[in-house]
């Protein structure tokens, strides 16, 4: 019978990043079979105790205080993991490790400004609850804010853009896991050079997207100033967006403005893109390009490689073929299919990848269906033999785990199970680089890909590797290693979801269009 112990740290705040790597560390210990490592506010120490962690110091347990939480095959192994987590969370950063001194950590906003006076961005990762209050002080500090906390109440989401738009500052967020700021990356990030193209991102994943084909396609860019997935919404009205193109415009190192985004209110999309026009520009607002109005010198994409490319062309370089060679390899994994074998199963880490990918696969396919429906009734149970595209970042599938961005691992159930589907024809993966991202993907995507793919008459696999050789994991040894497990790799996440719609539909020609 299974071991479950709790460990309760009395007021000890952890960012979400290090909650995450010691989930994972305590997950990877012998024995385990969960591990939690969370911020005790009421939703989680009610996931906890519905997951059958009854300890009692739980029903004292504040938001401010830490809870780590394994369930083991022994009390030792229970003991072991909770050490590990331990471990993970109090270790020394490299400088420290290497024996240089490490500076004392200010306890408060006002301290940190006291010792930066001349800091202009203030970067929150605290317990939704608490955000806002923090976001406020850093506001009247004069202070822009990059809030990357989640689960902030939509009013309090306006309060803070509708009081920075007064002071002339940029709230980025809630939920803004990407931003690059004067050559800096915040949050997960990709390692890329400086140039002309400002990047405005209502998508996290469709943020380091677009920077990193900008990047391998020859190109740098000025900033990328992630907004928030909500900011399009009707409810918060494109506040953010609104500022931050100004900004761009206003940037005379800004030659070109790009504007991603996830699904947004076609209404705000419409009012948004009439601020567009003072530079050239390009909006990839996925799902809407057929349904905008746009001024002169603004362009339209459909997919983020297009997005991407029509920003490269405007520069004055080259548009990009990244289509080229696939058509044979994908005939070849097509012809080994068995005949039941009829759909893609998209497992993503990336929620913009995931959007992106619907939009390809639905207008060759049919109806896509997700925990994120790109339409109406394409929602969640799909019907038999149905397209199906999980965002495995989505809060149903990270309460209480590691986001899969940092644990990869995670994902691997999920794969094992949609091989197992005979309906299956591809197993469409996104592996995200960058920092913050886990340190080696694909040594954990990698041999779950291998014992699908080794498999006569299974699934074929397309994986796309988002990120660049500047990035710390290193793009093509990532690509390598996948290739290796008999992955097929598609050059940008369009051309992954291109690739698998041409195998499942059994036609190799479409793995040359433009997606």
């Amino acid at each position: 019978m299974s071991v479950r112990r709790v460990v309760l740290r009395p007021d000890t705040y952890v960012d979400s990043v290090r909650l995450m790597g010691a989930g994972r560390a305590m997950e990877s210990s012998p024995g385990v079979e969960r591990a939690f490592a969370l911020m005790a506010t009421p939703v989680n120490v009610a996931i906890l105790t519905g997951q059958g962690f009854d300890d009692p110091a739980l029903g004292s347990a504040r938001a401010n205080d830490l809870v780590l939480a394994v369930q083991a095959a022994t009390a030792s192994d229970a003991e072991g993991a909770l050490l590990q987590g331990e471990v993970a969370l109090t270790a020394e950063p490299v400088e420290a490790q290497a024996g240089r001194e490490r500076e004392r950590r200010p306890a408060s906003l006002g301290e940190a400004t006291r010792i930066l006076p001349d800091a202009n961005v203030a970067l929150v990762s605290v317990p939704g609850d608490f955000a806002a209050l923090e976001c406020h002080q850093a506001l009247s500090a004069g202070l822009h804010v990059l809030l990357f906390s989640d689960n902030v109440d939509v009013a309090a989401e306006v309060a803070l853009k509708e009081r920075a738009e007064s002071l002339g500052l940029l709230v980025m967020g809630p939920g803004a896991g990407t931003a690059m700021l004067g050559g800096t990356g915040l949050g997960f990030a990709n390692v890329v050079p400086r140039g002309p193209i400002g990047v405005v991102a209502a998508a996290g994943t469709g943020a380091q997207e677009v920077m990193s084909l900008i990047a391998r396609w020859g190109s740098g860019v000025t900033d990328v100033i992630g907004i928030g997935g909500r900011d399009l919404s009707d409810a918060v009205g494109g506040r953010m967006a609104r500022s931050a193109i100004r900004a761009l415009h206003d940037d005379p190192r800004v030659e070109v403005i790009l504007v991603v985004s996830k699904p947004p209110s076609p209404t705000v999309a419409a009012s948004l893109v009439n601020e567009l026009g003072a530079k050239p520009a390009v909006v990839a607002l996925l799902g809407l390009r057929d349904e905008l109005s746009v001024a002169d010198g603004v362009r339209v994409a459909a997919t983020l490689e297009e997005a991407a490319a029509l920003a490269i062309e405007a520069v004055g370089l080259p548009r990009p073929v990244p289509g080229r060679g696939l058509v044979d390899q994908v005939a070849a994994a097509a012809s080994t299919l068995a005949s039941g074998r009829t759909a893609v199963r998209g497992l993503f880490c990336g929620g913009t990848l995931c959007y992106e990918a619907m939009v390809v696969l639905s207008s060759r396919l049919g109806p896509v269906h997700s925990n994120t429906p790109l339409r109406d009734g394409w929602g969640l149970p799909a019907p038999d033999g149905g397209h199906i595209c999980l965002d495995l970042g989505e809060e149903e599938y990270t309460r209480g785990r590691p986001h899969p961005m940092i644990d990869p691992g995670a994902r691997s159930e999920a794969i094992v199970e949609a091989a197992a589907d005979p309906s299956t024809a591809v197993i469409l993966l996104d592996v995200v680089l960058g920092h913050g991202s886990h340190e080696d993907p694909a040594s954990i995507v990698a041999p779950v890909c291998e014992r699908v793919t080794a498999v006569p008459d299974g699934p074929a696999v397309v994986a796309y590797v988002l990120g660049t050789d500047g990035d710390p994991q290193g793009m093509r040894g990532q690509v390598a290693r996948l290739e290796a497990a008999g992955c097929l790799i598609g050059g940008t996440g369009a051309r992954s979801a291109l690739m698998a719609a041409a195998i499942a539909g059994r036609r190799p020609e479409l793995a040359a269009e433009r997606p």
